[in-house]
């Protein structure tokens, strides 16, 4: 005879061995459980698209941000409609250099729908810098450009007298030096350090043009 204890444990099959009740010990599903499953659910979604979001909102505001060339200023380095992304953070860990291609916020004077200009830097501060016969000459030296085209002149008149660089200012041009509205024609001539969203460092479109610069 079966104790009672083991009765409560098992059901009897006519053989006299024990049918399985795995299934019976398994915990059922209730409305309020599936509920409860599908809203922490959600909640993991959300935080993970939170969490994405301030990582790109970071990553924008403190290291690189994706920038479109407006116009041909900066042919052929450039070209109209090409994305590059922009080093925001290059010039916090070193100087600017004298040939950085550049993103920076555009001077007053400038037609107020263009909120950023991308030119290169030409001039630093302290130095002097003038164009001669479509040459530019920096302390006095002529400034080698082996990034314009062959027989690109700076602009198509007769050029500009020596100018001296303010502190934390610099001066900036158009690779398309016929086509460039850059230190020559703004107002105050330079751009300030301030002023500088970053350096461009590589162009990521179109994809046939991906290239490092």
């Amino acid at each position: 005879m079966k104790s009672s204890s083991t009765e409560n444990a098992y059901r009897w099959l006519p053989d006299g061995t024990p049918a399985d009740r795995s299934d019976e010990r398994l915990p059922t599903s209730t409305p309020r459980t599936i509920k409860k499953k599908r809203a922490l659910d959600w909640l993991e979604w959300a935080l993970l698209i939170l969490g994405a979001l301030t990582v790109a909102l970071i990553i924008k505001t403190f290291l690189f941000q994706a920038f479109y060339i407006p116009s041909e200023s900066m042919s052929p380095t450039l070209e109209k409609n090409d994305r590059v992304i922009v080093n925001k953070l290059a010039y916090r860990l070193h100087d600017v250099n004298r040939g950085d291609v550049i993103v920076f916020k555009a001077p007053d004077g400038v037609d107020p729908s263009v909120k950023d200009l991308v030119k290169r830097v030409i001039g630093l501060p302290g130095e002097t810098i003038e164009q001669t016969n479509g040459r530019i000459y920096v302390n006095g030296k002529r400034l080698k450009e082996p990034y314009l085209t062959e027989g690109a002149i700076a602009e198509p008149g007769p050029g500009f007298a020596r100018i001296k660089i303010p502190e934390d200012s610099y001066w900036v041009m158009g690779d398309n030096r016929s086509n460039s509205k850059d230190s020559r024609l703004f107002p105050d001539h330079f751009i300030h350090k301030r002023d500088i969203v970053g350096r461009v460092f590589v162009r990521v479109w179109p994809l046939h043009r991906l290239d490092i610069l």
